[in-house]
């Protein structure tokens, strides 16, 4: 495994167990050319925290529980943000046991599975808007296409990461045609730029604070973004362990009911960890 060179070197524990192969799957296949990358059983992406830019790697040390995050010395100055949103992107704070034992029998076949964080809240929100009514795959495709047009160009040692994920800022000022070339429809591409322009003016956030409902309600005031969109991006931005996107394809056929309602009311025994079992029913799609 090829380390950077100077590079700061932190672990972070965490209470196994811990799923890591499966979250890291999940990263996988919805990492963003250029920005972010797997690649040896490592997550590796470009960060930007206000005029600080680098690279950080996270493995896991499996036999002490804890992941090893390698950071570029140039992000000395922000280490206690980037750190924090590490231990976000990775579920670091979960205690898998009280999940497991209100799950139950669902949580038996991957024990130990994390809630996928984000590590930037807005490039979470636009990856939930491109996400709608399409699969993983086309979803980060146009989100590969995105970055490279509205992410800032950045060299780094690592083959494969170019550029730094678009800022709210950015997007808060581009016109719908100049998103919709990318093959992302128009009424999408009004929502993301919807999303961004609130985010931009700090009067709307994508952090966890203590009224979610709130956060959720004034997301699907946004236009274009409506019950699944707000729970996937209160599941991963909002680190909210009740989300539930009840409306998802995946979910309902997992659960075997065709009718939302219904949905909603067998998960209420989940409660208060149905984003939990939603990552266990996207992860065995078949009962």
């Amino acid at each position: 495994k090829a380390h950077m060179p100077n590079t700061l070197v932190c672990e972070l524990g965490y209470r196994p167990p811990f799923a890591w192969e499966h979250l890291l799957e999940f990263l996988r296949r919805r990492a963003v050319n250029g920005v972010e990358l797997v690649q040896n059983d490592t997550y590796i992406r470009t960060v930007a925290i206000g005029k600080y830019r680098g690279v950080v790697k996270v493995s896991n040390v499996s036999h002490r529980h804890l992941l090893r995050a390698e950071l570029s010395p140039e992000l000395l100055p922000v280490l206690v943000p980037v750190l924090s949103r590490i231990k976000k992107l990775f579920d670091l704070g979960a205690d898998p046991a009280p999940i497991a034992l209100q799950l139950g029998a669902l949580a038996k076949k991957n024990p130990g599975l994390r809630l996928p964080g984000a590590f930037d809240a807005f490039e979470i929100g636009v990856r939930a808007i491109l996400g709608q009514q399409v699969t993983v795959a086309a979803a980060t495709t146009l989100a590969g296409r995105f970055s490279e047009k509205f992410g800032e160009n950045f060299a780094t040692e690592t083959p494969g990461l170019t550029r730094l994920t678009p800022t709210a800022e950015r997007v808060a000022e581009t016109k719908i045609g100049d998103i919709a070339e990318l093959g992302i429809i128009s009424k999408r591409a009004a929502s993301i730029i919807a999303l961004a322009r609130p985010l931009a003016e700090k009067r709307l956030s994508l952090e966890p604070q203590v009224d979610v409902a709130a956060q959720i309600r004034a997301l699907t005031e946004l236009p274009g973004i409506g019950a699944w969109t707000a729970n996937y991006i209160a599941m991963r931005c909002l680190s909210w362990p009740d989300a539930f996107p009840y409306t998802d394809l995946v979910v309902m056929k997992a659960m075997r009911e065709n009718n939302p309602r219904r949905v909603l009311q067998k998960a209420d025994l989940w409660r208060p960890w149905r984003s939990y079992a939603v990552m266990h029913l996207w992860n065995n799609p078949t009962p």
